[in-house]
């Protein structure tokens, strides 16, 4: 990845999760945007999002971006200045979700370690 499309990427981040803090602080307070990912040619962005909680969590927060992904697309291009701006699709990243189960079967093994 070049270094233009790394900072697009993370100039899109910060945006997107300080939009969602300005204007939709009260439904997006569980939803974490985790990473972007830009297409080579800037016309597609994959937003990636992580929720605090369980399948309801996850659901609403898919029901929150159908509903308002457009506005925040504009809210966020109204911000940055691009030739293109990126049309984005928001998707679901349940790698956090996996790095948590991983530390909590850490801490069991090693709990039975210091047991033992």
């Amino acid at each position: 990845m070049s270094k233009r499309i790394s900072r697009v990427n993370e100039l899109l981040q910060r945006e997107v999760s300080e939009q969602m803090r300005r204007y939709y602080r009260a439904e997006s307070a569980p939803i974490t945007i985790s990473e972007v990912s830009t297409s080579v040619d800037l016309r597609n962005a994959n937003v990636y999002y992580a929720v605090l909680g369980d399948d309801d969590a996850i659901s609403e927060a898919k029901v929150f971006f159908r509903k308002n992904g457009n506005d925040l697309r504009k809210r966020v291009s109204k911000e940055i200045t691009m030739k293109y701006f990126p049309r984005m699709e928001f998707l679901y990243d349940p790698s956090l979700e996996r790095g948590a189960t991983i530390l909590d079967l850490l801490d069991e093994l090693d709990k039975e370690s210091n047991e033992s």
